[in-house]
């Protein structure tokens, strides 16, 4: 296992914007939104992105006079097209909700730290503690009163590679908006090192315009009701507090892994749940088998096994949905904050234990996901709440990540990304998805934290369930 002791902090530093203001001081606010507002007080969302370096790249003198500044200014330079990031949240006591405050001389914090860690064993798919993985990961700064947005960590791997840890508080923005914000970082770093204002493409320009996020249901007076009604510890007198609900930290008995499935894999997924569907009571019924539905159907069934236990336990399946092009009016691809909606499937252990268990969770997915039409925030104003409330005696998972957010298109001119793990699925019993190290192969890589006795089981099941699916 990686000690904390192998990373050393080498600072810790502010970046500001780039571009110059005669009124940068000037406060200016961010309104939340009801899609905002549900992830009020969830623990922070974090990542990490591996980048390998050739042979005369990796070196530290090189390093330290070439890619570190580099990285440095052109993350300068991309804080002048996401200012309100280097801002904080507060909850003003003239405010109904929390806001966003920012000026334009505000500064994001970025630790840079050196590592004697074993590089390629945290860019391998192998078993691991996932313990091993948080010291690459900044600490993101909460108080009662105020809240940073985003914390950066470049951590070097002397003669191997960096990486880059991010923190983002959960209340700002989703999986999408990061992927925004880091390629468009990653644009400039390799193309516009050298221009004082440069342009980005249009889709990495974000869209703050919060005018066009409607709220028929009331969702946001509903939300801020339950998270004033939850105790956090350390604000039991304060109700506006913007303390998270409690980081206990990863259990020492819990291990990581990365798994894959190949286009070739969820193609033979595919033809089995629709082999199960055409020979069933409803062979004419649409079915959505998306990738996405595919995957998450699949490694779902292989975490309730692996689980084992009660049959007639409850299980709960959470993920949420872009509704950037689903709302009305639709708001733009660039919209940057939060815009998804939390659904779920609920089902009986057995259900996923069953012999064509994959391609009966498939058409409850299916299912969902066909009913979004008309039902997008049907069951919102109970459902975070409920979902919260959930007991052990239930299991539960939920879905980060997606299989189009191009997480591994990332290049700031030193080759594609390695690796990208979320790392704070070891907080919520989850799953992370995404698409393939090599995008045109179509496949899909899957994180998985779980305690040991389950990870093997759930490995032994992943790679062999591919093995006998039913025909």
């Amino acid at each position: 296992m990686a000690s904390p002791n192998s990373v050393k902090i080498l600072e810790i530093c502010k970046v500001t914007r780039a571009f110059d203001s005669v009124d940068a001081s000037t406060e200016f606010s961010l309104p939340l939104t009801y899609f905002d507002i549900s992830w009020l007080k969830f623990p922070p969302a974090e990542s990490l992105h591996f980048f390998k370096l050739n042979e005369s790249s990796s070196r530290p003198s090189l390093f330290h006079s070439e890619i570190l500044p580099a990285l440095k200014h052109s993350l300068s330079q991309t804080l002048g097209h996401f200012v309100p990031l280097a801002g904080h949240l507060t909850w003003p006591d003239n405010s109904s909700k929390p806001v966003i405050v920012y000026a334009l001389n505000d500064a994001l914090s970025l630790t840079v730290a050196e590592s004697n860690a074993n590089f390629d064993r945290f860019i391998g798919n192998e078993i691991r503690e996932a313990a091993e993985s948080l010291p690459y990961i900044p600490e993101l700064h909460v108080t009662n009163t105020i809240a940073s947005l985003l914390a950066l960590q470049i951590t070097f791997f002397p003669c191997k590679g960096f990486s880059i840890g991010i923190a983002i508080h959960h209340a700002v923005l989703d999986g999408r908006s990061v992927s925004m914000f880091l390629n468009a970082w990653a644009y400039l770093c390799k193309h516009n090192q050298n221009e004082k204002s440069p342009l980005l493409l249009p889709e990495l320009r974000p869209s703050f315009d919060r005018t066009g996020v409607q709220d028929p249901f009331g969702l946001e007076s509903v939300y801020l009701n339950q998270w004033e009604a939850t105790i956090i510890p350390g604000s039991e007198l304060n109700s506006r507090s913007l303390k998270l609900m409690p980081n206990l930290g990863v259990s020492s008995n819990l291990l990581r892994a990365t798994f894959r499935l190949s286009r070739e894999a969820i193609n033979e997924l595919k033809e089995s749940v629709l082999r199960y569907h055409q020979a069933g009571s409803s062979p004419k019924k649409k079915l959505h088998l998306s990738t996405y539905v595919l995957t998450c159907a699949y490694v779902s069934v292989c975490l309730v096994k692996a689980r084992g236990g009660d049959s007639a336990r409850k299980v709960y399946h959470v993920c949420s949905v872009d509704c950037r092009g689903r709302v009305e009016p639709p708001l733009p691809p660039n919209y940057f904050g939060n815009c998804v909606a939390v659904h779920h499937i609920v089902a009986e252990a057995k259900a996923f234990m069953e012999e064509n268990g994959v391609a009966i969770i498939a058409e409850k997915l299916s299912d969902l996901i066909n009913g979004l039409e008309n039902g997008l925030f049907q069951g919102a104003k109970e459902r975070l709440a409920m979902l919260r409330g959930l007991g052990q005696e239930v299991q539960k998972f939920g879905v980060a990540g997606s299989t189009r957010l191009g997480f591994y298109g990332l290049d700031f001119g030193w080759g594609n990304v390695e690796k990208v793990e979320i790392t704070s699925i070891d907080r919520t019993t989850g799953f992370s998805v995404m698409e393939f190290g090599d995008v045109s192969s179509g496949g899909i890589e899957i994180g998985v934290v779980l305690v040991r006795q389950e990870m093997e089981r759930f490995a032994s099941l992943f790679v062999n369930g591919l093995k006998v699916l039913p025909s």
